[in-house]
């Protein structure tokens, strides 16, 4: 597992949810995880979760940290493993960097979101491809342009970079471990 932070700015509009993003356009081959900083708004015709289709849900945010993760050779339950095992690790850092007991006490996952004071803090999908299983993963950076009650990283005095840099570390390590993991078994008869 490979994993990067970009230092652009640039938007997630559902496109950069595909195969081969992180090697096509950042040089990462295979089993990878790429971070950077901008803003989201998500159009339906790229959208990929079946209950927002169906509620016709906005997907939006003037200043997000996205996450997308690659990982070959694993079906889409193993990508919504990944995808909650990065939300666990998400609540974790959080919990570790709100100053506040109150407000640290208040964070919690539900399925694959993180909540603060019952304010959504990410955003997550896990699809698959021909060739690989795909996790979209955000958090919110700044509550403005989200069209429901936000929880951010400013509202702390997060530095979305350390942020960042905090979860790729920590989500490479569990994947590599995780793949360490079932290579160190022996076959039961």
């Amino acid at each position: 597992m490979k994993s990067l932070f970009i230092p652009m700015t640039f938007a997630y509009d559902g496109t950069q949810l595909r195969s081969l993003f992180a090697y096509l356009e950042h040089g990462l081959l295979g089993d990878s995880v790429v971070a950077w900083e901008g803003p989201c708004e998500i159009s339906f015709e790229h959208m990929v979760d079946g209950e927002d289709l169906r509620e016709q849900s906005a997907i939006r945010g003037s200043r997000m940290l996205h996450f997308i993760a690659e990982v070959f050779g694993v079906p889409l339950f193993g990508g919504v493993a990944a995808q909650r095992l990065l939300a666990s690790l998400a609540a974790d850092i959080l919990r570790e960097r709100i100053p506040e007991a109150a407000v640290r006490a208040s964070v919690r996952r539900d399925g694959d979101d993180v909540y603060v004071e019952n304010r959504k803090f990410s955003i997550s999908i896990a699809t698959v491809s021909p060739t690989s299983t795909l996790v979209h993963f955000a958090v919110n950076v700044s509550n403005q342009g989200t069209p429901v009650p936000t929880a951010a990283l400013e509202e702390w005095g997060i530095a979305p970079r350390a942020f960042a840099d905090e979860l790729l570390g920590r989500f490479t390590r569990e994947m590599i471990t995780v793949r360490e993991a079932t290579m160190k078994v022996k076959w039961v008869r």
